[in-house]
């Protein structure tokens, strides 16, 4: 593979949390692994009120890879790692020390490295940083990753999209979902496209329906101020699942390069039709309201399931089911395509709904480090023609080694040094997005009570998938719905 021009790569956001648990963690670890450029600088940034010495961030990381990260901070990758660190805060009124860090680090590298700027800050703070590095020249030979949220609607979507466009090209913005970094996501397109057991079936003649399921077992964990502007829908479906719905219905792109691949995606987007408040649940988990800074009275939803459908030739008619909350039963990520079923006459007339409904599904876990099992009905021993459930299935972890396996966060920085923009998502596209979902935005159904460690709010979302049940597997193998 190719390995990074020289960097210095800007962390701004560089004390907060996500800092501290994926990203300094995962730059080491690509330092470790040896996919970090020959020549390489880290500058961290904040605001003058959260500003460190270069001593202190060196410690600052230091306890962040200790605390999460895949192994102990020593040894000469370490001792090479900490020396390229400094800090150099940057307030909109006053660069100059962030100027100066980064003069430093280039200066010390020689050969006028790229830059990558990563803009781990919260959204009201983007466009001030983003005006700035264009003031400041900072903007030139560079990349910069966006995270989300990429708007709240379409038209603070396209705000977004105008302010960093007014000072980087596209093809300098990496807006980063870390789910599409995970191996398991990625192998999908191997899994289709790959395999000519797969692609021939996969299309509204041989698929029923689609689930995707992202529950999550916590609750929000003190980020009430976060969760009431934003909510399950605007934190996970936009951002997250129906990404993965991307990819999962996609039409072969003619190669796995950014242009074609993303083409494909918004392909699919534009396929979308507007999300409809009468195929949507929300829900809200009971004790929610009495989290400290969350309003008595609050409508912020905790849980969206909702029904999606993909308007073109190979999915018309195929409903797209997603799901995903907080305090639910599991946290779990996982991909179920329901398969068209035979005729079953020959066999026994009574065929138990409970046997039926293991069978004829694929399923995707997408979690790290993932499986994918195909369900289908096989005969039991014995003298009659009897049916169970049966399983064939590959587990990542039994096949691959994991020794150098990169999480989300650490294979989309190298791809966004690499300049690889496949995984990561497109302006059109993300606005499109927001554009279906402006009907359910506009008029969101009242969110329904559920209990912690549940499934959601019952019977509506039973209701919502009706014909078809939801296939999350539990640790037992055992399915609920």
């Amino acid at each position: 593979m190719k390995h990074p021009d020289n960097h210095v790569i800007v962390l701004f956001g560089a004390t907060g949390d996500l800092a501290k648990r994926k990203l300094l963690p995962g730059l080491f670890h690509l330092a470790q692994a040896g996919l970090l450029p020959d020549g390489y600088r880290i500058v961290g940034s904040s605001t003058s009120r959260s500003a460190l010495s270069d001593d202190a961030f060196r410690k600052h990381t230091h306890d962040a890879v200790t605390a999460f990260g895949l192994s102990e901070p020593s040894g000469p990758v370490w001792e090479a790692f900490e020396a390229s660190l400094s800090f150099g805060a940057a307030d909109p009124d006053n660069p100059k020390p962030l100027l100066a860090a980064v003069r430093a680090a280039e200066d010390s590298l020689g050969r006028r490295p790229r830059r990558l700027f990563h803009l781990a800050i919260p959204p009201p703070a983007f466009r001030s940083v983003i005006a700035m590095l264009g003031d400041t020249g900072l903007a030139q030979n560079s990349k910069v990753i966006v995270e989300k949220p990429f708007g709240t609607d379409l038209a603070s979507a396209r705000a977004l999209n105008e302010a960093i466009h007014a000072v980087f090209d596209e093809s300098q913005v990496f807006r980063i979902d870390h789910f599409l970094g995970k191996e398991s996501v990625d192998n999908i397109l191997a899994l289709r496209f790959a395999n000519g057991l797969f692609e021939p079936i996969w299309n509204r003649n041989h698929i029923t329906h689609v689930q995707i399921d992202v529950p999550e077992s916590i609750g929000i964990e003190g980020r009430s101020r976060f969760y009431e502007g934003t909510g399950a829908f605007r934190d996970m479906i936009v951002t997250h699942l129906i990404q993965v719905l991307g990819i999962v219905a996609m039409e072969p792109p003619v190669t796995l390069d950014a242009q074609p691949l993303r083409d494909e995606k918004t392909k699919v987007f534009e396929a979308l039709r507007p999300i409809e408040p009468a195929h949507t649940v929300r829900g809200q988990y009971e004790g929610y309201r009495d989290e400290p800074g969350v309003a008595p009275d609050s409508q912020t939803e905790t849980f969206t399931a909702l029904r999606l459908e993909v308007d073109n030739w190979r999915w018309a008619g195929v409903p797209f089911h997603l799901r995903s909350g907080k305090s639910l039963a599991q946290r779990r990520e996982v991909i179920t395509l329901g398969l068209r079923e035979p005729p079953l006459r020959m066999f026994q007339a009574d065929l138990p709904r409970q046997v039926r409904d293991h069978g004829n599904k694929i399923v995707i876990d997408f979690g790290d480090p993932g499986w994918i099992a195909a369900d289908f009905l096989a005969k039991e021993p014995g003298p009659a023609m009897f049916l169970g459930p049966a399983r064939m299935a590959f587990h990542y972890a039994d096949t691959f080694t994991q020794a150098h396996g990169l999480e989300g966060y650490e294979r989309l920085i190298l791809d966004a040094m690499l300049g690889d923009q496949s995984l990561f998502t497109r302006s059109d596209g993300i606005e499109r997005i927001w554009e279906v979902s402006a009907p359910l935005l506009e008029s969101p159904p009242p969110p329904q009570p559920y209990a912690p460690g549940s499934w959601g709010p019952e019977p509506a979302i039973t209701e919502l998938i009706a014909p078809y049940r939801w296939y999350l597997p539990d640790d037992t193998g055992a399915y609920n719905g």
